[in-house]
């Protein structure tokens, strides 16, 4: 035993001298990063990471799981005021005001140094750039981005006498197949859930926008959340419910509706496209995945997450953080990355490896999200952004649960916004 306890110890001392040769040789980068959806995606990145020292040995890096996007953006601050500051994260794309009048992350245009640098800033696609963008700068790269799409089971579909290839294209048809579904099924599968929790902003700027309407203003500084098309909205998705009943009422958890899908105990879902490889690996029926239904125009906000450097970092940092980020965004990776997941490809470049390339034919839905980019619309993003939110998050919850009218809730989310965004007018 107490051999075994003295190699342990002589083991331990030269993993230590190890390390420390490491980092005395090296650039040591610490990223977090969120995880909203299904499937091991901490696996995959703790791979892709693996793969990138393996290529850079001169660059450590010490990625850390931080929960969902909101608890990243807190961990991420929290170093930072402690005096611990990570060189880079990935957090919400829509915190950029945020970030930016905390002083707390570098644009990348004073970082880049060559063309080719130059270049690959301007490689993505441009609807995923407007998010990290403010006064002509880019602050955030994309990188775990989405859209919401529509996914439909096909043999809940052929049951209730629906054509299994065709999905709805329009608010008053997916109301008719979701109560279709519904009686068919004689009660026992709801025809359609959009979640309301987690993120219910983001689902109801997607009705909004598919109404011709915008929530908020280029600058950040005003939302319209009052407006009648958005108040037709959000009657729209509480109908579903009081009036279609083809939805649960009250409110539908985030985190539980893909399982609710794939248990069929609903036949059409609204979601990230961040869950599709989960759902392909998991689902034991035929399913479809296709753009989201339109009222006066198709659309859905864009979302996911961004990649940022942190400011209070060493130059020698931010270049080894660069790095980093060039290579987790090239068109290989970031098609491996859509394919291990669902999220996009965040270039052109992307789709045109041979990888996605010949993964979108074998599987058509994986192209869903990014052709819906055509038909999208930045994320609802403002200063004070956190609490714009949750006004509308709560408007949005006391709607579907009952609790005030439509009309009710989002006047009291306009005037909860108007006195927080009153001292950013311009």
């Amino acid at each position: 035993m107490r051999s075994q306890f003295s190699f342990a110890m002589t083991a331990l001392a030269t993993g230590l001298l190890s390390a420390s040769q490491a980092s005395a040789d090296g650039v040591d980068l610490t990223m977090y990063y969120p995880v909203s959806v299904g499937g091991a995606l901490t696996e995959v990145v703790d791979s892709l990471v693996a793969d990138f020292e393996s290529e850079h040995p001169e660059i450590n890096v010490e990625a850390i799981y931080a929960g969902n996007y909101d608890d990243t953006r807190i961990r991420a601050m929290s170093a930072m005021e402690a005096g611990d500051t990570p060189q880079l994260s990935v957090m919400f794309s829509i915190d950029l005001y945020e970030l930016i009048e905390q002083n707390a992350v570098v644009a990348f245009d004073d970082l880049v140094e060559t063309d080719e640098e130059r270049e690959w800033l301007d490689s993505f696609y441009p609807g995923l750039m407007e998010n990290g963008q403010l006064d002509g700068k880019t602050y955030g790269i994309p990188f775990q981005r989405s859209t919401i799409v529509l996914f439909w089971n096909k043999d809940a579909f052929e049951a209730a006498g629906l054509d299994p290839e065709t999905p709805p294209e329009t608010w008053q048809e997916m109301a008719e197949m979701a109560a279709a579904v519904r009686e068919a099924s004689n009660g026992e599968q709801w025809g359609v859930m959009v979640p309301s929790t987690g993120y219910p902003y983001w689902m109801f700027q997607a009705f909004a926008f598919q109404n011709g309407h915008r929530l908020m203003s280029d600058d950040g500084t005003e939302v319209y959340f009052d407006d009648p098309a958005a108040v037709e909205a959000l009657e729209y998705w509480v109908s579903l419910a009081t009036e279609h009943e083809a939805m649960p009422s009250g409110t539908i958890e985030w985190g539980t509706l893909r399982q609710n899908f794939l248990e069929q105990s609903t036949a059409m879902m609204w979601h990230t496209t961040g869950n599709l490889t989960a759902v392909r690996n998991e689902a034991n029926f035929d399913f479809g995945v296709a753009m989201l239904p339109m009222k006066t125009q198709r659309g859905s906000p864009t979302g996911g997450g961004n990649f940022y450097i942190f400011e209070d970092t060493t130059e020698e940092e931010q270049r080894a953080a660069m790095t980093f980020i060039r290579w987790m965004t090239a068109p290989e990776r970031a098609a491996a990355w859509s394919i291990e997941t669902g999220y996009m490809g965040v270039s052109p470049a992307a789709y045109e490896t041979d990888a996605l390339k010949s993964y979108v034919e074998e599987f058509a839905p994986a192209a869903v999200a990014r052709d819906q980019l055509e038909h999208g619309t930045a994320e609802l993003s403002t200063y004070q952004g956190g609490r714009i939110r949750r006004a509308l998050d709560n408007a949005v919850q006391a709607a579907l649960t009952g609790q005030m009218t439509p009309q009710e809730a989002l006047s009291q989310a306009q005037q909860e916004a108007d006195s927080v965004l009153r001292r950013y007018a311009r």
